[in-house]
């Protein structure tokens, strides 16, 4: 990591701060609120969307680069990037949509789309790395809220859109385009990398609690606000006064850091009253003693055991120089699972891309749906999906958060791999395709929600089980690249596979000769039956891999959670 100089306040500063850049991270997850205006204004058929949906996983989750600046740069010029590549990618959009420039390629909508979805992998990285550096002793629960915020920032976005700007998609995208750039500038001061404590702090559970509840209560009331909205269309005072109340729980976490300077500066007067008290007596004392020259004494004493032990490292450290360039010492060894490891050192172990390939399954096939998911809701008869979308992002919020906290709470009790809830999920994930590919009816939402669940909980088990076994030293870099597996799993299985499937299914219905101009929806379970089974069988192989990775990490697991409280390992000197 580089040398870069660690800030001084708390890291709840950073934390609260960087709660608001994640929520404006998860703008490419607002594809399917303008996806549907793409394909009618631009006249794109279902395989040009599902590209176009590519792009934005390419975007979102491409993140090498960013990955080695944070190494390089501090936070607010990872910040900085990220606000100018939202800036341009979403503006050129909006030139489309709004119809201020005519016929734009889509070539050149698809580079603009990977811009500024981008924007997500440099906000969300500048963000995570920090807080994960800051909260070293808590990887698992500062995971889990991180990435829950992100889960819910669709829902927000949705309340959003509905409730501000009309459901009007190119406003969204103005918005996208010169709201979140605003709002990461107001961030880029607080979000600092600060010194991690020493030792396990007794407040940090209690602020995390508190954290967590207050994202709860966040989640359910823009849920519930935006389905209330979507029934009775409620008027314009109303959905500010909501809008301003989901501001104020957004604004919740920064309550910490401002209860600890309060309490931080009523602690800092006593304890200068104890000290000069305590100063006093000492002072007494020795006058009673009749020796006044006793704390001169001791500090000079004091002084030359300093030195000594400095001459004694200093020599220590020749005698070792000396013994590794006569071969008596090894001067570098590989690091062990749980230690900090260069990218080099990590892709060829079997564990690096046993993780990869899970996760891949697991955010690939999920990704398939959300990219999807209109269409989806559409051709099962479902015309206004904006609640799918609201359902799908609270469920994935749960998921996100509920993973981190119970993967924290059995690692630690049990020293059970995070993995573990991986094989879980994939397993769940299994029976939820089929139910999709039945098309029952009455089941599009519970399997949308269930759905939602699991796609959640392989983000927050992904990230620190990433952390735990290669370490934070280059925690960006592997964090990034093992976020390649989401828009590689939608390139294969949405763009190559359900934008295939559904074109010909639709192809059928209406005539080839009036699609390929129309864009005609496809109307049924056919549309995507063939595509729900394929994915049903990936996650059985994901499953199957999950528990092969399980069972080789658990004796990791088992020294860095030994007596139920994270262990720093040694590093080996590279």
């Amino acid at each position: 990591m580089a040398n870069l100089k660690a800030g001084t306040r708390p890291p709840w500063v950073g934390l609260g701060a960087g709660i608001w850049v994640q929520i404006a991270s998860g703008n490419a997850y607002n594809f399917p609120l303008y996806s549907h205006s793409l394909k009618s204004v631009l006249g794109f058929n279902q395989h040009q969307l599902t590209m176009l949906g590519v792009a934005n996983d390419i975007g979102e989750n491409v993140g090498l680069i960013p990955g080695i600046a944070c190494n390089k740069f501090p936070p607010w010029v990872i910040l900085f990037i990220g606000s100018l590549a939202c800036f341009f990618g979403y503006g050129v959009l909006w030139l489309a949509v709004s119809r201020t420039v005519q016929s734009l390629p889509h070539w050149l909508l698809f580079i603009a789309l990977c811009i500024g979805a981008n924007s997500s992998a440099w906000l969300s990285t500048a963000v995570l790395v920090t807080n994960m550096r800051n909260f070293p002793l808590s990887r698992g629960t500062v995971a889990g809220i991180i990435k829950g915020y992100s889960g819910i920032s669709a829902a927000v976005f949705t309340a959003i859109y509905s409730m501000l700007l009309d459901n009007s998609s190119s406003k969204l995208l103005m918005f996208l385009a010169v709201g979140i750039p605003v709002l990461c500038f107001i961030m880029m001061y607080f979000v600092k990398a600060c010194t991690p404590a020493s030792g396990e702090d007794s407040l940090e559970r209690p602020h995390f609690l508190f954290i967590q509840a207050t994202l709860v209560i966040l989640a359910l009331y823009v849920l519930i606000t935006t389905i209330v909205d979507h029934l009775l269309h409620l008027s314009s005072p109303i959905s500010y006064s909501i809008l301003a109340i989901m501001i104020i729980l957004l604004m919740s976490p920064l309550a910490i850091p401002l209860k600890m300077t309060l309490c931080r500066s009523r602690a800092t007067k006593s304890d200068l009253l104890d000290q000069s008290f305590a100063y006093s007596d000492s002072l007494v004392q020795g006058e009673g003693n009749g020796d006044k020259t006793e704390p001169l004494l001791t500090l000079s004493a004091l002084t030359q055991t300093l030195g000594s032990f400095r001459e004694e490292d200093e020599s220590s450290e020749v005698a070792m120089l000396l013994a590794e360039g006569e071969g008596a010492v090894k001067k570098r060894r590989r690091p062990r699972r749980g230690e900090d490891f260069k990218f080099s050192e990590a892709v060829v172990k079997a564990d690096f891309w046993l993780l990869f390939f899970v996760y891949f399954v697991g955010v690939g096939s999920g990704v398939t749906v959300l990219n999807n998911l209109a269409q989806i809701g559409i051709a099962q008869g479902v015309h206004d999906t904006t609640t799918l979308l609201s359902l799908f992002s609270f469920c994935n919020f749960v998921g996100r958060l509920g993973g981190g906290i119970v993967s924290e709470h059995f690692v630690r009790s049990k020293t059970i791999p995070r993995t573990t809830w991986l094989t879980c999920s994939q397993t769940v994930m299994i029976a939820i395709y089929l139910l999709f590919a039945s098309a029952i009816d009455g089941t599009l939402y519970a399997a949308t929600a269930l759905l939602g669940v699991c796609y959640g909980v392989q983000f927050s088990i992904m990230i620190p089980t990433v952390s735990e076994l290669f370490g934070l030293k280059h925690f960006g870099i592997f964090f990034n690249f093992m976020s390649i597996g989401n828009p590689l799993g939608a390139f294969l299985f949405s763009g190559l596979l359900a934008g295939y499937v559904y074109d010909r299914e639709a192809a059928k219905q209406q005539g080839m000769n009036m699609l390929l101009n129309s864009g005609i929806a496809c109307i049924g379970p056919n549309c995507f039956r063939l595509t729900f089974l394929v994915l049903a069988g990936v996650c059985g192989v994901g499953s199957i891999f999950s528990i092969i990775l399980t069972m080789r990490i658990r004796p990791v697991y088992e020294m860095l959670y030994a007596g139920g409280s994270f262990k720093i390992p040694q590093t080996s000197t590279h």
